[in-house]
């Protein structure tokens, strides 16, 4: 309910009381009303009434909860929604925006920032900004990944009942042109496999197994010895394993539900995992005590889950030595697509491979491949008719045999062609 006060300069002071703030303390709202010379008490009475009706709307509609620093209502999302509903994985990566983000708008009131402002800081970030570790321009997926977050904010207050509007839906952050996706050539790919046999074990298969499943890393360093089917020559993705600097490395689901899968191998790298089993074995009765039997097939030294950064660390170091261009480790996964795509195989399959959680997240992913194995069926086409070819050859011959003005009409002349390679 709203109060009124009248002051001593003959003006009124509306408060109403909003609850309390995400900082614990209680919110009002205050207005003044000044009367309009010539009013009569009668008439002051009923306009003040009036205003103050109209002020609690207002402050209902979340015009006062909104009177906090967009910094401090940030921070009470992330301890209210994304501890909860995030990932580990997420949460970490979204706190690493507020880096850029909090010295931007962290000091302007939840109400008062425009679309305009939340425009001004996504175009600096892609004409000014700059990667904290390299110092290279910033990506336009990174712009779009600190307006997402600033949007999941006042989101969030939407639905809290502080406002009514989403000021990032009128934001646009510019379209760049699409880079394709690095990927291994076939030459590079020989280049790996004739070289593999000097590195360790553990990176030979971890290598293979990437190209043959196309699982992403999380995946890859989640999967346990109790995963192999050998005799049936599958392999469970159940788990990942991921790392952030306030828990370490630890296990946790798979990305999506469709993310669970199986997947069936070929005996080459089934015979492989045989022996790396039987190394690692060997490897844990060495160190006795020493060894933690985690069950994971890609471990450290003494048998603890492998850190998400060494395979990344292992192959830029091993195509250095081998003298290839270092594609980034997740350029194994989109190879095992292309090669795929290239073969023929449908999307819906890809995807099930993939483990997406829909159909068109793979074809947004990889449009450009889909593109070009579309092109290649002009040749199959041609292929599937090479008998043309003869029928041309056959064409040829037996017009330089004939005589001129054997047959009355072309047609005829079509007739008999026809007939003598087909049987007719």
């Amino acid at each position: 309910m709203a109060t009124i006060r009248k002051r001593p300069n003959g003006t009124y002071e509306i408060k109403v009381s909003c609850g309390y703030g995400v900082d614990g303390k209680q919110r009002n709202q205050y207005k003044s009303y000044k009367p309009e010379p010539g009013m009569t008490p009668r008439q002051i009475e009923k306009e003040v009434q009036r205003q103050a009706i109209l002020f609690e709307e207002d402050c209902k509609r979340g015009q006062i909860t909104a009177a906090v620093k967009f910094e401090t209502f940030a921070e009470q999302w992330f301890e209210e929604y994304a501890k909860v509903n995030l990932r580990s994985t997420s949460y970490s990566r979204m706190k690493q925006l507020t880096k850029r983000i909090y010295p931007a708008l962290g000091h302007k009131r939840l109400d008062k920032i425009t679309s305009r402002d939340i425009q001004k800081f996504v175009t600096d970030l892609l004409i000014n900004g700059k990667n904290m570790n390299n110092g290279k321009p910033l990506s336009r997926k990174t712009a779009v990944h600190h307006l997402s977050l600033i949007s999941d904010v006042f989101s969030y207050a939407i639905r809290m009942g502080m406002l009514t509007d989403n000021p990032c839906r009128r934001v646009v952050v510019p379209k760049s042109e699409q880079e394709e996706k690095q990927i291994y050539t076939l030459d590079e790919v020989k280049t790996l496999y004739e070289h593999l046999r000097d590195e360790p074990m553990k990176y030979q298969v971890y290598l293979l197994l990437s190209i043959y499943s196309g699982f992403r890393r999380s995946e890859m360093l989640g999967l346990e010895w109790k995963d192999i089917d050998f005799e049936n020559s599958l392999i469970h993705v159940r788990r990942t394993s991921q790392y952030t600097k306030e828990k370490g490395i630890y296990t946790d689901t798979t990305k999506t539900r469709k993310s669970k899968r199986v997947s069936k191998f070929p005996p080459s790298i089934m015979n492989l995992l045989k022996q790396f089993k039987t190394e690692q074995d060997k490897e844990a009765k060495q160190l006795g005590t020493k060894w933690e039997d985690h069950d994971r097939l890609f471990t450290k030294w003494n048998g603890a889950p492998m850190n998400p950064q060494t395979p990344f660390e292992w192959l830029q170091g091993y195509c250095e030595r081998i003298g290839i261009p270092f594609r980034n480790i997740h350029s194994l996964r989109h190879l095992h697509v292309s090669l795929l795509i290239f073969e023929g195989v449908d999307v819906v399959a890809v995807s099930a491979d993939m483990g997406h959680s829909v159909v068109g997240t793979t074809l947004n992913l990889y449009s450009h491949m889909f593109q070009e194995a579309r092109a290649r069926n002009c040749d199959a086409i041609s292929n599937a008719l090479s008998f043309t070819n003869e029928v041309k050859a056959k064409e040829e011959k037996h017009s330089e045999d004939s005589t001129e003005g054997t047959y009355e009409d072309e047609d005829e002349q079509e007739e008999e062609q026809f007939g003598q390679v087909f049987g007719a």
